[in-house]
This record gives C-alpha cells, sequence and structure tokens, in this order.
C-alpha cells in the first residue's frame, strides 16, 4: 500500500513514494483488494471507510464497487490528486506522522502496509489516531525483514497488537486463513492483514453472526511461504553476485516495494 509518511523533522518533503512508486503498488492491490474486500463488507456491514494511507484511492475505489459509498482516503500531499481512484473532495492531504482528528468517526478504518513507514517513536501516536476513527481497523504492517521502500519500523504483529491492547482492542485474525493460498492475493496482504476490533464489539459483531475471537498474540506472527522463496532466491542471488556489485544490482527488486 502508499508510503504513510509525508514530511518529517524540518518539514522536508520526503520524495520516494513518486508516480512510479504508486503505479507498481495498484493492480496488485486492486486484485487483492477484490478477494478481501467482499469478505470484509459482509461480516462488518460498514457504511463508512476512512483509509489511512491510501495511496491513490485503490483500496476505497473497491469498498465503492462493492457498496460503500461514504469513504475517506487520508495520505500526504505527495499524493497526485489528478490520479486519485476515488472523487478528490473525498481525500485529505495529511503528515501521518501527526496525530489525525477527521471529526467523525466511521464504521471501519483502514491502514494496510502503512505503519512500517513511521519511525518507532510516531507508532503508538498512529495507533491512536487508527482506534479512535473506528470500532474496528483492517490494519497490516511489514514483518522483520520484509523489505520494501523506506521500511523504518518492521515489527512482528504482536508489537502493534500491544499497541491496539492499550487502546481497548483486539486482534481477530478472521481474514489471513480465508486468503492465504489465493494467488490473487499479494503475499504481503495474505501475511499480515488482521482485524483488531474494539473489546465492547467482540461479542456483537455487525453482522449478526458468530462472535469475533480474540486471537493470542503467540499466534499472530506468521510467514507466507511466497514470501519465504522470495527470500531464499534473493539470498542465492546475492551469492551469485559478481564481487565487488553493489547491493541489489543482480538481485530482483522487492516485489512489495512499500508492502
Amino acid at each position: 500500500m502508499s508510503a504513510g509518511l509525508g514530511r518529517l523533522g524540518g518539514g522536508a518533503l520526503l520524495t520516494v513514494y513518486d508516480e512510479r512508486f504508486f503505479e507498481e503498488l495498484r493492480e496488485g492491490a486492486r486484485r487483492s483488494a477484490r478477494v478481501i474486500v467482499p469478505l470484509v463488507v459482509e461480516r462488518l456491514r460498514p457504511r463508512s471507510v476512512v483509509d489511512v494511507g491510501c495511496g491513490l484511492g485503490t483500496w476505497l475505489s473497491v469498498f465503492i464497487e462493492n457498496g460503500v459509498a461514504d469513504v475517506t482516503g487520508v495520505d500526504g500531499d505527495y499524493v497526485d490528486s489528478s490520479r486519485l481512484e476515488i472523487p478528490g473532495e473525498r481525500f485529505v492531504a495529511h503528515d501521518l506522522s501527526t496525530p489525525l482528528s477527521l471529526d467523525r468517526r466511521f464504521d471501519l478504518a483502514v491502514s494496510l502496509e502503512v505503519a512500517e513507514h513511521l519511525p518507532a517513536d510516531r507508532a503508538a501516536v498512529f495507533i491512536g489516531s487508527l482506534t479512535g476513527l473506528a470500532p474496528f481497523v483492517l490494519f497490516s504492517a511489514a514483518i522483520p525483514f520484509q523489505g520494501g521502500t523506506n521500511h523504518v519500523n518492521e515489527q512482528w504483529p504482536a508489537y502493534w497488537a500491544a499497541l491496539f491492547g492499550e487502546r481497548g482492542f483486539a486482534p481477530v485474525d478472521c481474514v489471513r486463513r480465508e486468503v492465504w493460498s489465493d494467488e490473487n492475493v499479494e503475499w504481503w496482504y495474505a501475511q499480515n492483514t488482521l482485524l483488531f476490533v474494539e473489546e465492547g464489539r467482540l461479542a456483537s459483531p455487525p453482522d449478526g453472526g458468530r462472535p469475533f475471537e480474540r486471537t493470542p498474540f503467540s499466534q499472530l506472527a506468521l510467514v507466507h511461504p511466497r514470501q519465504y522463496l522470495w527470500q531464499v532466491e534473493s539470498a542465492r542471488e546475492r551469492d551469485q553476485s559478481p564481487a565487488g556489485a553493489e547491493p541489489g544490482e543482480t538481485s530482483q527488486t522487492d516485489p512489495s516495494r512499500s508492502a
């Protein structure tokens, strides 16, 4: 997904999130969303969705396809508004390293492969922003050594779950088992996507179905076979690199980039 970081420190604009960056993410995100979003909509019945770190709004466009008309996308001011996949008035430019308040709540907040782009000292603020926006948060973030563009805080899921827990949210691993083997879903989404549920909502899901089952922290860390094989292949290519070659000259590009 998009990089969730626009300006830091003295306000210098990060330039790594350019047109090419978003284009390379778009189609994989769309394929993945068209598998995951219907599952989420069926279970949560959201009428409003906010995507924090939305990039060009690809995931939100799929929520619209699935009948959710009230959508809002938030990301840095580096996003080219002329290329958005949602109406321009639905996009909010914001530095995600700072607290976010939109003066309303949504049925669902989404933030996929964004949090790892923020420094560790901004992580709690970011999770606080998400939990302030909705009682349900669809969330994923890169695990250690996943790799990608400007990943500065790759962590195991329990790290994020602890931050959500401080705000009264529990992890529910209800997405990964449904999409784990689906080749249409990029492996980073299949590997990392969790639903965080406000404690008071665990027993009464919006679809009226079975209560949400809290997932123990000890069961959250998974490595997808496609990531494992990619890492093995990358290591082999590095071993076969000519002496003196710069890192990355002969190894394949990280397929997830931001993700």
